[in-house]
């Protein structure tokens, strides 16, 4: 579901002062705005279709190919258990299947079930459903903040900082092409691929890896710990599959044309607070690719080194053998 052939008056101290102009014409809210107003569900009264425990809504924001954007549900779906949960117990870990093709027009329904509520993890699950039917389904755990032993593969040495590496929206700023517009004027986070992006064409070295510096276009007041989660969820869904691409030598051009690419599942392990209007270093590789489906995982690093979490997706991408 990825990609189916598909302005704050000041900087805040804790972020660098290069945050790319993000500025709507007056009146109308900004790209990261838009979305952060379709991240505040609404509760519904009464049960869900399938008898489940609590009903919430939300709207979309439009995504590339002008259509739900997977990460928006995938978001959504997160929030939607999240707000059930008690104790400030912050999700772990999610498991997700995307099912179907989610419509701008209609709002979708998300339906939670209360699996388990133990001392120290609760269990819950949700189907993001539209037209009586699910788009996506997914699971996930939460747990009370403890402590314990920590271990973490170290983030690597002599990456540019974000400021050092060009940013997308300035690359496909001036780009009359409807992808380009998008990723330039209507994304709410700015990507930064360290040593070169595959938007306009492939790696001419081909690699199953790839280093992304990713954050929100500008500031974001809430402190909710659960809404960065949600946040980091649905940043990460429109990259996850680029080393596939990047491997493949092929480049975004060619998606929805010659290479069809959809999001089949999605797995997340959060082991740290990250606020996502921060900088965030995502190490990325593909494993490996077979039978039209690849593989992208990544490590996703704080600005100071520090593992903040783990994500692994598999989509559909039909490259010729």
């Amino acid at each position: 579901m990825t990609t189916e052939p598909t302005a704050t008056s000041g900087t805040p101290s804790h972020l660098p002062s290069d945050l790319p102009s993000d500025t709507a014409p007056t009146g109308i809210p900004d790209a990261l705005d838009r979305l952060l107003a379709a991240l505040e569900l609404r509760e519904v009264d009464g049960w869900g279709p399938r008898g489940e425990d609590d009903l919430w809504r939300g709207d979309s924001v439009p995504g590339p190919g002008r259509r739900v954007y997977g990460g928006q549900v995938l978001a959504q779906a997160l929030l939607a258990c999240g707000r059930t949960v008690t104790d400030d117990r912050l999700p772990h870990s999610l498991h997700a299947y995307f099912l179907r093709e989610g419509a701008l027009e209609s709002p979708i329904d998300f339906a939670v079930e209360r699996l388990r509520d133990g001392r120290s993890f609760s269990a819950r699950r949700t189907h993001a459903i539209q037209g009586g039917r699910p788009i996506l389904s997914l699971t996930a755990s939460f747990q009370v903040d403890q402590p314990g032993y920590e271990h973490a593969v170290p983030a690597p040495e002599g990456v540019p900082a974000p400021e050092d590496v060009p940013s997308a929206i300035e690359t496909l700023r001036d780009l009359d092409h409807p992808a380009a517009r998008f990723w330039s004027h209507e994304s709410a986070f700015d990507l930064r691929h360290v040593g070169g992006s595959v938007y306009l064409g492939p790696d001419p070295d081909p690699s199953p890896t790839q280093q992304v510096w990713v954050r929100a276009r500008h500031e974001i007041a809430s402190d909710d710990l659960l809404l960065h989660r949600a946040l980091l969820a649905f940043a990460c869904d429109q990259m996850m599959l680029e080393p596939v691409l990047r491997q493949a030598g092929r480049s975004w051009l060619d998606v929805g044309s010659s290479v069809p690419m959809a999001s089949l599942d999605h797995a997340m392990w959060f082991h740290r607070d990250a606020r996502a209007d921060d900088w965030l270093l995502y190490v990325q590789e593909s494993p490996g690719a077979q039978g039209g489906r690849g593989l992208g995982m990544s490590r996703v690093y704080d600005r100071g080194g520090a593992l903040v979490a783990t994500i692994a997706q598999e989509g559909m991408i039909r490259l010729p053998a």
